[in-house]
């Protein structure tokens, strides 16, 4: 047991800073799901994009974190890419988001040129602290938590604005918020447009990580944060626009914690992805089942 939690302890550093990385594709999920109702699989195909077109940027020369912006605006269009299919040809959000997702594999392996593409050696934003004085590891906490924190503010400022206002009431009935002079279309397609921007900013951070671009690093991806949406808002809930923006950052710390826990016990990483797709599944049956172990309704027509 104690070599358990030595080893486990060991890996905390890792997990935590792969885990604020992570946290905003998480995010992402989250906007469309919660804030406009727009279930969206755009994440599985933006969060390569933002990583393809970061190490691209990088082996061109570009500042490591113009990159971020740069990978960021390629997602932005992936994300308004998939809200404009669904509200221009009455596609489903679903469909709309394998259709972009699909068609995005396509345009990142042309992007790299082939399927892995290292990034060693060049210049990355967790180049900005010394490594002499700390490790590489915190650099990574140190930086990604920095990034993580600006995006909590910014987007809790913006929800108290008029705009993010509206985005809200477009989410809960676009009908009433359009009687109400809201464009939903401008409302969909932006908010959208913005969750494909986090996912993408989280693979461009992850490439200048880890070294390395790869057309498949988003397999799963979409599983994983659902993962971690889900544990996010069972501890913090989601009931108001606060919680909703730190459910993903504490829901991706506690996953990966969790899959760290499942790693040192022995359990084969070939074995997660069915461990994440059954917990994913007891969260959303969980409801479900405890209302059919709840009492049976009295019939009151016959009284």
């Amino acid at each position: 047991m104690l070599d358990l939690i030595t080893h486990f302890w060991a890996l905390v550093p890792v997990t935590v800073a792969q885990s604020l990385i992570l946290s905003f594709v998480v995010l992402a999920i989250m906007i469309p799901f919660r804030i406009l109702g727009f279930p969206d699989l755009t994440s599985e195909g933006a969060y390569p994009l933002g990583g393809a077109v970061c190490a691209m940027g990088l082996m061109a020369g570009f500042n490591p974190w113009l990159a971020l912006i740069v990978a960021m605006a390629a997602g932005f269009l992936a994300g308004c890419a998939t809200a404009f299919i669904h509200l221009r040809f009455r596609i489903h959000s679903l469909l709309a988001g394998i259709l972009v997702m699909t068609m995005l594999y396509s345009v990142n392996l042309r992007l790299l040129g082939k399927s892995n593409q290292p990034v060693f050696n060049i210049r990355t934003i967790f180049a900005s602290l010394p490594e002499a004085m700390i490790s590489a590891v915190v650099i990574k906490i140190i930086v990604a938590g920095a990034i993580a924190a600006a995006v909590f503010i910014v987007l809790r400022l913006y929800f108290l604005t008029e705009r993010g206002t509206a985005m809200r009431a477009v989410g809960a009935n676009p009908d009433m918020a359009e009687a109400n002079g809201i464009n939903v279309w401008t409302m969909t397609i932006g908010g959208v447009g913005l969750a494909g921007s986090f996912s993408a900013l989280s693979g461009a951070i992850m490439v200048q990580s880890q070294g390395f671009a790869d057309v498949n690093m988003g397999f799963g991806i979409l599983i994983n944060g659902l993962a971690a949406l889900m544990i996010g808002e069972a501890i913090v809930g989601k009931q108001t626009p606060v919680r909703q923006l730190a459910a993903p950052f504490v829901g991706t710390l506690v996953y990966y914690q969790l899959i760290s826990v499942c790693l040192v016990a022995g359990l084969p990483p070939g074995d997660l992805k069915l461990a994440t797709g059954l917990f994913v599944l007891a969260m959303l049956a969980g409801p479900a089942l405890r209302g059919r172990a709840g009492p049976v309704p009295r019939d009151t027509t016959r009284d």
